[in-house]
């Protein structure tokens, strides 16, 4: 009881005190009120967040009235029960109770722990749609409903065990895939009842959830939407400045599978933003390029509404990240054209398995969008570069890029071309012994190739980024190294399995 008067007074506090989100007469909602009565004390890292954030700070209301690119909100309409107060904790946290499998009754609300796109959406409808068209949103599927993948997974973080027949990985216990490859894939959320806590306000019933906690970009959530806003715009401040910023990205794409940050962070680009960022805005929408800014960071190039000095929309703001992306580097194992539905466990190649190409290198085209497309989306990020950058620099770096994924594939096939040829022989049990392709340790050299170095060098050439990691650092030195000692354990193995073949028998003589 102390505890809850002491958050009452706490709460109450905050309205002397300067500067604060309720020295700025924003109302709250008195389920809000309610909330913050007790969470003040009780989670005051949230309240702080949430106490400094925009939703704190303004109404619906206002954000509508904003002009057109300077709105926050996409809604046309916001239900009139929300529009003149804060977006606080009741107006996430009690939003369509019967849509939410981890709905309870709580202080005499209905509540649910886990915020969905869905939620979001009642005032950003527009970028929940279209998040839900980004192949991130489907990130959770597209590794788990992958037979493919599923193997490489359990080659990666399975558990192992020792067996006759040698070294065995058996699925990986859900609390490592949790923190694994599905930290940013997201998990699957499952409602598993209640459960009974003594707490400093007596008994009280709380939502028993499989995979939480969890923000990663395909979570399926308990009300069957996907995704999470919160991983790119971080609870409970939901800040546009933190997912302007490139350590935002950085929490996934950090490589050396997927190496965006490290090698953004070594470039001229990243260089200027380490340099500079404190006198840039992060804030402003839209976001002045040359006035805000001065180099991109990633939301620059994939998400943010940029206009130049004249107010003339340079790009137009789109969750839907892959609009801006013509090629899809992540090699898997081939870099190739973005594929047309994000749920990639659709894609079929010539040989039946779910994959965007063929082991040969051979795109599976019908999935995969075509040169129109691909040009536009180029067009799109152009525009951008050529915002600094002249039309020959740019020109000349796009062509210098497409030719770093011309060389990397090429490579790629000649170490899968050696790979067939050590699974034909016999020397590593491969897809036509229904065995997992990259368990073995010398299909772990050829994975090498494309999961780590391949894709490294083709990142470093997509963003111009510290030319040691287009060579040395994860870069074509490793790639060769590695295509190398694949090929030389092959005639290894040839030679052995020769000297220990039984000798043709001698021609008896008369």
């Amino acid at each position: 009881m102390k505890r809850l008067l002491w958050g009452i007074v706490f709460f109450g506090s905050l309205w002397l005190v300067p500067g604060t989100f309720a020295a700025a007469q924003i109302p709250v909602s008195e389920a809000t009120e309610t909330c913050l009565d007790c969470h003040a004390t009780i989670h005051p890292g949230i309240v702080a967040d949430w106490k400094q954030s925009r939703h704190a700070q303004t109404t619906p209301k206002a954000a509508l009235a904003a002009k057109p690119l300077a709105r926050k909100v996409s809604a046309q309409s916001i239900p009139e029960n929300l529009l003149n107060q804060a977006v606080g904790c009741a107006e996430c946290h009690t939003l369509r109770p019967k849509a939410h499998a981890d709905t309870f009754d709580h202080d005499e609300f209905k509540v649910h722990v886990v915020v969905s796109p869905k939620d979001c959406a009642t005032c950003h409808p527009v970028e929940a749609d279209q998040y839900s068209q980004n192949i991130m949103s489907h990130a959770w599927g597209n590794l788990a409903n992958n037979s493919l993948y599923a193997q490489l997974q359990r080659a990666i973080i399975g558990t192992p065990e020792v067996l006759p027949t040698g070294l065995n990985f058996k699925p990986a216990s859900p609390a490592t895939q949790a923190e694994t490859c599905y930290y940013c894939h997201g998990t699957r959320l499952e409602f598993k009842g209640l459960q009974t806590r003594e707490t400093d306000l007596g008994e009280m019933d709380f939502p028993v959830i499989d995979g939480w906690p969890n923000q990663g970009v395909g979570r399926i959530n308990l009300d069957n939407s996907r995704g999470s806003c919160a991983a790119c715009h971080t609870r409970h401040s939901f800040s546009i400045e933190m997912a302007r910023k490139p350590y935002t990205c950085k929490e996934c794409h950090v490589g050396p599978d997927v190496p965006a940050f490290k090698v953004y962070a070594s470039s001229k680009h990243g260089n200027i933003f380490s340099t500079m960022k404190q006198k840039w805005d992060f804030k402003a929408v839209p976001w002045t390029v040359g006035q805000d800014f001065t180099a991109p960071t990633c939301a620059t190039c994939h998400i943010s509404l940029l206009v130049d000095s004249d107010g003339e929309v340079v790009a137009e703001r789109t969750h839907q990240m892959n609009t801006r992306l013509p090629w899809r580097i992540f090699g898997l194992p081939y870099a190739h054209a973005h594929p047309i539905n994000p749920d990639t466990t659709t894609i079929r190649n010539k040989s039946g398995l779910p994959l965007p190409t063929d082991l040969d290198g051979t795109p599976a085209a019908r999935f995969l969008i075509d040169a129109a497309t691909r040009a536009e989306r180029q067009e799109t990020l152009q525009a951008i570069c050529l915002q600094c950058h002249d039309q020959s620099w740019v020109q000349g770096h796009w062509r210098r890029f497409e030719k770093t994924l011309q060389e990397t594939n090429n490579d790629t096939l000649l170490a899968t071309q050696t790979m067939q040829r050590i699974w034909s022989q016999g020397f590593a049990q491969g897809l036509a012994s229904k065995a997992n392709p990259f368990d073995e340790a010398v299909e772990r050299r050829w994975l090498d190739t494309w999961l780590l170095y391949a894709n490294t060098t083709r990142f470093a050439s997509a963003m111009a980024g510290g030319g040691d990691y287009g060579v040395y650092a994860d870069g074509r030195y490793h790639l060769r190294k590695r295509m190398v000692e694949l090929e030389e354990w092959l005639r290894l193995q040839v030679k052995l399995k020769a000297a220990h073949a039984p000798s043709s028998s001698k021609s008896k003589t008369k």
